[in-house]
């Protein structure tokens, strides 16, 4: 985490200082997997880890990004920007001028410097950090108002998912976008994917004495290679055959005939996964409304089977990192992201951070695995000015 301010980088790179500093969080998702493209419901919260960028307006369309972490200077036109060019990190970037300008907003190129502090490929969404970092410090320097409250930000996060599935062609959900820019300390949020309404839910585990364990399996973690979409198609061929526009209109409690007429194997397991997601989602939240956050574990723990075994996006590390915390004394534990790789996190007591850890490690180390990066985080705020 050393290394100069991403002002100071910014005026090394760039002759001069920026004009302001903006940053945005990471998210871990408490649980709702891959329920987002789906209308459903997730519960997600920012990280204390984030994305910082150092920018200044140009009076061109030429956009120049340094990364602190590639050590790379990209320079593009924004009249060149199209899906899939440019390629790599800088989509994220210049995808966000792209889709602001698609939404009606006139921006102008710029400099920035980008440091992310978000752990990579950890499935704990380093690009919305990236993006949402982005999108707040344009929409300051250039007046457009789309962070001033929870409605421009919605709009906002719209935005910036535009440029995510668009220009950096990822088919993710919106959730990630929704987290970094909507998300306040302490609280998670209760995110109607089919609305886009957000209520504040209360999560605060030190006040239990537990902690939130992430653990970074180093497995490397991919939206881009056709599973993610797969899943996606799968789901809404569910729906077609259904007679619905998305899996979130199946009741809970109608599951079992819906999923009779479904007649392929693995579209009735991939609707299963989302409609009992969707309802563990409702159980969390009802359960922190209550201040009974000791009793959420079990939900951690269905979800996690249920990811495993009907959605199929576990891997080995997932598993050997969930197995393992419940196994030393977690309340519960399940994989987190969009799944074949990235982060598991589980409640631990907040004494049994440590320890934890350590068991976890070992079991990798016995696996064979690379060593896992396991810490504890807090639910922190949304994107906004740093300076």
């Amino acid at each position: 985490m050393s290394g100069p301010p991403v002002a100071a980088t910014f005026a090394e790179h760039f002759g001069s200082p920026p004009d302001g500093v903006w940053s945005a969080p990471g998210r871990v998702n408490l649980i709702g997997e891959h329920t987002d493209y789906n209308q459903g419901l997730c519960l997600p919260m920012a990280l204390p880890h984030r994305t910082s960028v150092a920018a200044r307006l140009r009076a061109d369309r030429t956009v120049r990004v340094w990364s602190v972490q590639s050590g790379e200077l990209v320079t593009v036109d924004l009249d060149d920007v199209a899906p899939g060019a440019p390629s790599g990190w800088a989509a994220y970037v210049v995808g966000v001028f792209w889709a602001l300008e698609q939404a009606g907003h006139r921006v102008a190129g710029a400099d920035l410097a980008v440091d992310g502090r978000v752990p990579l490929g950890a499935g704990l969404s380093s690009s919305a950090a990236l993006e949402c970092a982005v999108a707040v410090a344009l929409s300051d320097l250039s007046g457009l108002g789309l962070a001033q409250d929870d409605a421009s930000r919605t709009s906002l996060a719209a935005i910036c998912a535009n440029a995510e599935n668009t220009i950096a062609q990822a088919p993710t959900g919106g959730m990630d976008q929704s987290a970094s820019l909507r998300c306040t300390d302490g609280h998670a949020i209760r995110l109607d994917c089919r609305d886009g309404s957000v209520e504040q839910v209360p999560f605060d585990l030190a006040a239990h004495d537990l902690a939130l364990l992430v653990m970074d399996t180093r497995a490397e973690h991919a939206l881009v290679d056709g599973q993610y979409a797969e899943r996606r198609r799968s789901c809404e061929q569910a729906a077609a055959e259904l007679g619905v526009t998305s899996l979130r209109e199946v009741p809970f409690g109608s599951l079992d005939a819906a999923l009779a007429r479904l007649v392929d194997p693995v579209v009735r397991r991939r609707a299963r996964h989302i409609v009992t997601e969707i309802e563990r989602v409702r159980a969390t939240v009802a359960l922190l409304r209550e201040d009974r956050v000791e009793q959420v574990g079990p939900l951690f723990d269905a979800s996690h089977l249920s990811m495993r075994d009907d959605f199929e996006i576990s891997c080995a590390e997932l598993d050997v990192a969930v197995e393992t915390a419940t196994a030393h004394g977690a309340l519960g534990a399940r994989m987190t992201g969009g799944g074949f790789g990235g982060s598991a996190i589980a409640i631990v007591p907040a004494g049994a951070v440590d320890p934890v850890s350590e068991a976890v490690a070992k079991a990798f180390a016995q696996h064979g695995f690379d060593s896992p990066s396991c810490f504890a985080v807090t639910a922190s705020g949304a994107a906004g000015r740093d300076a």
